[in-house]
């Protein structure tokens, strides 16, 4: 599946949770993520468009190992606190996914959960800016030990809420995010251009091609495209 294929056929899949990624998925925060990283890629001497192939959906130090291989770790984490602290403060352009409210509200009620590669502080601001509920159940970045693709954060995710990872759709944008939630065990639904590039399960253009039916039994119904 390309970049520009076609949204999937509409198709039903079934579930008992719903793990969500963040930035790319329900939050479009792509104009501050590319002011942040293109402003580090100059500073490193690196070409602004690849570094932008490789930061989606992963921790900034891991991104950072990946451009910088020769470059201590302990350098990647300090500088990916610094970092973290610019994007927490800059969401001039962040906004909702279409469809995004609309899908965390139907959610109401039924096992979901955020699995993103974003802090604390920097997913709150930025579902705040968006306008978006947080879930109750959240994984970040001080969640986990290692970033995605690694599938531990969904896996946390899965566990939290109680249920197996083979019953839970993963919702994501980025090929480190589709390939850990694979990793995971996990059906995933990849939203918007990025993410069909990774072959997904299902794709749409965005989460007004998504919608849930609880069915009463701990089970839904996920209807897509």
């Amino acid at each position: 599946m390309s970049a520009t294929a076609a949204p999937t056929t509409p198709t039903v899949l079934a579930a008992r949770a719903l793990l969500l990624d963040m930035d790319g998925t329900l939050v479009n925060s792509d104009a501050v993520v590319e002011r942040i990283w293109r402003r580090w890629a100059k500073r490193h001497g690196l070409d602004g468009d690849e570094v932008m192939k490789v930061v989606h959906g992963r921790q900034g130090y891991a991104s950072m190992a990946l451009l910088l291989p020769d470059r201590p770790m302990e350098q990647n984490h300090t500088d990916n606190a610094r970092m973290l602290a610019e994007e927490t403060a800059d969401v001039e352009g962040v906004v909702p996914i279409p469809g995004a409210p609309e899908f965390l509200a139907s959610l109401r009620g039924l096992p979901h959960a955020l699995v993103t590669s974003a802090d604390v502080p920097l997913s709150t601001a930025r579902m705040a800016a968006a306008g978006l509920e947080q879930p109750d159940v959240r994984v970040t970045a001080e969640s986990v030990g290692a970033s995605k693709p690694d599938p531990e954060g969904f896996l946390k995710g899965a566990a939290d809420l109680g249920i197996a990872p083979e019953d839970c759709i993963v919702f994501e944008d980025s090929g480190a995010g589709i390939e850990a939630g694979r990793a995971a065990g996990m059906r995933v639904v990849g939203v918007g251009p990025r993410a069909g590039f990774h072959g997904p399960d299902a794709l749409v253009a965005d989460l007004r091609e998504v919608r849930v039916e609880a069915l009463g039994d701990g089970t839904m119904r996920v209807h897509v495209g």
